[in-house]
C-alpha cells in the first residue's frame, strides 16, 4: 500500500488534477439553428489547447458560452473547478480569465498605452474617495497599474508605437495591442479568438512566438480559436475539432486533424473521397 500524503501534499496534487476549463454537454440554439450540440471540453494547467473547425463549426459560440456572453441551453461551464454557468462576462473575468476577439475590439482614437491600460479594470477600485485624497490613494494605484502596464509594452516589444493612434497603425501590431490588452489583466487563462486573423506570415510567426512566451514565461494556459491548421499542429498540446456545432476529432494535432472526419468537414465529402484516392 502506497504510504499516505501528508494534507499539503494532498492538497496541491487535487488542484493539479482540476481542469482550467471543463465543459459538459454544452448546447447551444439561437431559434431553429442549433449551434453547440453536446460539447464537452476540458482544458489542464500549462496547455495551449485548440478549439478548431472550419468558418461557421461554432468556435466563437463556445468561447462566447465559455466567458458568459451567452448562456447555454444546456450543459455545465466551470472555470478552475468554480461552476460558472451563467455568470455574467465581468464576474468570470474576476476569476482571472482574459480573451481577444475575432473582430479587433480596439477603441479608435486612443493610443496603444491607453488601449492596453484598459486592459486593467478589473484590478481597478474607482471611488469618488480615493479620486479626493488622490496624493494618497489614487496615485499609488495608478503608479502600480502603469508599471505592469509597461512590462507588458516591453514584452510584447511595442514601445516604438506606444504613444501612437490604433487607428493608424497596421492590422498586425493591432492584434499585437489587443494581445498586449489581454495580458495586462494578468490572467491564468487566456482565450485568443482567432488571434492571426488577417495577418501575413511574417505577422503570425510574431504573434505565435508571444503565445508561446506568455504560456513558458508568465504560466498562462491559453485557449486558441483558430481555422489555420498550420498554427494549430505548430503550437497547440491538444485540440478539439467541431463541425456544425458538434465535436468531431480530440486529441494530439496532427492526429486529429489527419481524422478523416475533419478531412472532410474542411474539404468536402467528394473531395476527402478523391484525397482518399477513392474517386478518381
Amino acid at each position: 500500500m502506497a504510504p499516505a500524503l501528508p494534507w499539503a501534499q494532498m492538497s496541491d496534487r487535487a488542484a493539479n488534477d482540476v481542469p482550467v476549463l471543463r465543459c459538459r454537454g454544452i448546447e447551444r440554439s439561437f431559434g431553429g439553428l442549433k449551434a453547440l450540440k453536446g460539447v464537452d471540453i476540458d482544458v489542464h494547467k500549462g496547455e495551449i489547447f485548440g478549439l478548431v473547425g472550419p468558418n461557421g463549426s461554432g468556435k466563437t459560440t463556445m468561447v462566447n458560452v465559455m466567458t458568459g456572453f451567452y448562456p447555454p441551453n444546456a450543459g455545465t461551464v466551470e472555470i478552475f473547478g468554480k461552476r460558472v454557468t451563467g455568470l455574467a462576462p465581468h464576474r468570470v473575468a474576476k476569476l482571472g480569465v482574459a480573451r481577444t476577439f475575432q473582430n479587433l475590439a480596439l477603441f479608435k482614437g486612443m493610443s496603444v498605452l491607453d488601449n492596453i491600460l484598459v486592459g486593467r479594470h478589473t484590478h481597478m477600485r474607482p471611488s469618488s474617495l480615493a479620486t479626493l485624497f488622490y496624493w494618497v490613494w489614487a496615485q499609488r494605484e495608478e503608479l502600480a497599474n502603469r508599471r505592469i502596464v509597461e512590462d507588458i509594452i516591453d514584452f510584447m516589444q511595442l514601445q516604438d508605437i506606444r504613444d501612437e493612434l490604433v487607428d493608424v497603425i497596421p492590422m498586425g501590431l493591432q492584434k499585437r495591442v489587443e494581445l498586449a490588452r489581454a495580458l495586462v489583466a494578468e490572467p491564468r487563462f487566456l482565450i485568443l479568438d482567432e488571434p492571426m486573423a488577417g495577418m501575413n506570415q511574417e505577422e503570425k510567426e510574431y504573434i505565435a512566438r508571444f503565445i508561446l512566451d506568455a504560456r513558458d514565461e508568465r504560466g498562462v494556459t491559453i485557449l486558441l480559436i483558430e481555422h489555420h491548421m498550420d498554427v494549430v499542429t505548430a503550437l497547440c498540446d491538444r485540440v478539439t475539432v467541431l463541425s456544425y456545432g458538434e465535436v468531431i476529432a480530440q486529441g494530439e494535432p496532427k492526429s486529429a486533424i489527419a481524422d478523416p472526419a475533419v478531412v472532410k468537414a474542411y474539404i468536402g465529402a467528394r473531395a476527402a473521397a478523391r484525397h482518399a484516392g477513392i474517386v478518381a
